[in-house]
């Protein structure tokens, strides 16, 4: 941080580097449409307002006597359009935070996911923007899309001190002290000579209008009032009361409410139609792109409130991130409570925004008594069941594929966390499958099985590429069973909550107590191999628990399945990385009785052996096992071993080749 230049009160400051960047972004690249920065300041004016109505709660003389609004003054004389505010204000350090810094992002990191969204806006469609604005918090920045110089007087509610921001988006910005009369922010803009249309109030009332009908504070526009307009009797040039003609009075100021400031949630459906919902989602979001779905609900009976739900999109940016904000706004009575309550939406449905007003909740509400809550736990229980909704009915349309591919591994995470909504859940989520490419429905499954089929069969693995040529499918693809391919790393724990479907148990194909009702090897078989299966048992006792035969594979040797309570390799190779010190799981070794490898090694152990030989199938049996890691996927323990015994190998096959 460079340190501040002091000139008598002004103080200069250098802009956070990440600052200065994001304003060039801004300016050059980020908007296709320069009149969002009306909605942003708007939002920014109607945001403040709320917070001091809920600290208001608490301490009722932050409020006033005076009604709380937002005014929007043009000037064409000094070419200045200023937006006013009644909210909270802020502090000379708030300034510095909220309009030097980049709040909660400040490192290269926050500027490359900006960077990487700018690359993905340039290459969607010519005049789209992207969910920027809401994910990186830069809404006041798009001031600077129509003014050269902003200025933000400001006074925070509680206290007698104003003070100036300044800046003209170049490398600095100055604070100083100012006054004010009363608690609030000015935010003035210093029109560019291409934006002088922007003075004109029926085109400020039309953007309000268009941007802003929704919010629930009056928005009120400016207008020019010459005095000879109030005096409906007057002749042009009669003196008045106080000896001046009309004519000489200069305009005057006049303030027309440009917006319904009707909370939108509050209104009956059809009463919105689709461009206001689209605005107040902006509004809320402050994202450009269409919602992918939304739900407007009103509950009545022992609990009484209003809801309207969004699905964005695109996800956030942090999505997956544990220090993620989520949950919905929270009003009481109209009145603003909080941001992000997460009491009223579960993890797994983090990615939905939308705002719950309460007609039974206390105003003083705070998070501890959210937490235990009565009248809260009703209300999550139908914002859940209204989200369900929503998204069941989005997965009747073609939106379905967008939602899964960005939200899909999330809401699967409700199998986990809460199986009482499993039923609903199940009919929702969607897997790879060996039958055909992309994603299909349990449902799709259930109708596809083949007669006699009885189980879904599923394998678990970290990519469709990895699974869907694993040996263990063998038996299933025999008989022309379908699998389904998880790849997500939330399959195997979300399978906690999901045990069948529609009567149909859901078993893996990796699992050890598999049964597909095969003729299993005979005592005879068994009697002859007896002696090779003590070999295998021996040369790899450190690996495997167990080995045995098996009737699930048709065209491999061998294959390693889980013990009854293990987890899929590949699950235990995510938890290992987060705990490298975890125990290592010992498999089981199934080998197939009628595979040439395994019939040849049971022929080396009857024939008599030397040392030289002795110690040849031991390699062998290793590399039985090293092919039966690779072929799920997962890492041999000797690399370099499994090098040299694969070049022995070709080595003696390119020698008997070659020597006929």
């Amino acid at each position: 941080m460079v340190r501040p230049t002091m000139t008598e009160q002004k103080q200069t400051h250098a802009f956070q580097a990440e600052v200065a960047r994001v304003l060039g972004l801004v300016i050059n690249s980020l908007y296709s449409n320069k009149e969002v920065f009306l909605r942003e300041l708007v939002s920014n004016a109607s945001d403040a307002i709320d917070k001091r109505r809920f600290m208001a709660i608490s301490e009722p003389a932050l409020l006033g006597d005076s009604p709380l609004a937002i005014r929007i003054t043009p000037d064409p004389v000094a070419k200045t359009l200023t937006f006013s505010d009644d909210g909270i204000g802020m502090t000379d350090e708030e300034l510095v935070q909220n309009l030097g810094t980049v709040a909660h992002s400040g490192s290269t990191d926050f500027m490359d996911k900006l960077k990487a969204a700018l690359d993905q806006k340039s290459e969607s469609k010519e005049g789209e923007d992207v969910s920027l604005i809401g994910q990186f918090g830069v809404g006041f920045y798009s001031a600077y899309l129509v003014a050269n110089q902003v200025d933000v007087r400001t006074r925070r509610a509680g206290s007698e001190q104003a003070f100036l921001w300044s800046s003209d988006a170049g490398e600095t910005y100055s604070i100083e002290p100012t006054t004010r009369e009363t608690p609030g922010t000015d935010v003035v803009l210093h029109l560019k000579d291409d934006q002088l249309g922007l003075l004109e109030s029926y085109e400020l009332t039309r953007l309000v209008k268009k941007y802003s009908d929704f919010v629930a504070h009056p928005i009120l526009v400016a207008t020019q009032r010459d005095a000879e307009d109030d005096a409906d009797t007057a002749e042009e040039g009669e003196e008045s009361d106080d000896g001046e003609k009309s004519g000489d009075k200069p305009d005057e100021l006049a303030y027309e409410q440009a917006n319904s400031s009707n909370a939108l949630w509050r209104r009956r459906a059809s009463e919105v139609t689709d461009e206001q919902y689209a605005e107040f989602y902006r509004h809320l979001t402050h994202d450009w792109e269409p919602a992918l779905a939304r739900k407007h609900f009103h509950v009545e009976g022992t609990q009484m409130f209003s809801g309207l739900l969004f699905i964005p999109k695109r996800p956030p940016f942090d999505l997956f991130s544990p220090d993620q904000q989520h949950g919905v706004r929270l009003h009481v009575k109209r009145v603003f409570i909080m941001d992000d309550c997460e009491e009223l939406l579960p993890k797994w449905l983090r990615f939905v925004r939308g705002v719950i007003d309460s007609e039974d909740l206390p105003l003083n509400v705070s998070r501890e008594l959210l937490q235990d809550s009565r009248i809260v736990k009703t209300i999550r229980k139908q914002v859940v069941r209204r989200c369900l909704d929503m998204i069941e009915e989005l997965a009747a349309t073609d939106d379905y594929a967008t939602f899964w591919s960005a939200y899909g591994a999330v809401l699967k995470e409700g199998l986990h966390f809460e199986p009482e909504y499993a039923d609903r859940l199940a009919k929702l989520v969607r897997y790879e499958t060996t039958a055909q490419p992309g994603l299909t429905s349990l449902a799709d499954y259930v109708s596809r099985m083949k007669d006699g089929q009885d189980a879904i069969y599923y394998v678990v693995g970290a990519s469709r590429a990895t699974v869907e040529n694993a040996p263990h499918l063998e038996a299933l693809k025999a008989r022309g069973y379908e699998v389904l391919l998880m790849v997500d790393g939330v399959d195997q724990w979300a399978l906690d909550g999901l045990r069948e479907f529609d009567g149909k148990k859901l078993l893996s194909a990796t699992d050890a107590a598999l049964d597909l009702g095969e003729s299993k090897p005979t005592e005879a078989e068994k009697e002859e191999l007896d002696a090779l299966l003590k070999r295998f048992k021996e040369a790899l006792k450190e690996h495997v628990s167990e080995v045995r035969l098996t009737s699930r594979l048709t065209d491999s040797a061998a294959c390693l399945v889980s013990p009854a309570g293990g987890l899929p390799p590949y699950m235990e190779r995510l938890l290992r990385l987060q705990n490298p010190d975890m125990p290592i799981q010992r498999r089981v070794l199934e080998l197939n009785p009628t595979h040439p490898i395994v019939t040849g090694l049971r022929d080396l152990l009857r024939a008599d052996a030397d040392d030289a030989r002795e110690a040849q199938v031991k390699e062998w049996i290793e590399l039985v096992h090293d092919q039966a890691l690779l072929a799920e996927g997962s890492p041999v323990h000797d690399p370099a071993k499994l090098v040299q015994r694969m070049t022995a190998l070709l080595s003696d096959a390119v020698r008997r080749a070659t020597t006929g």
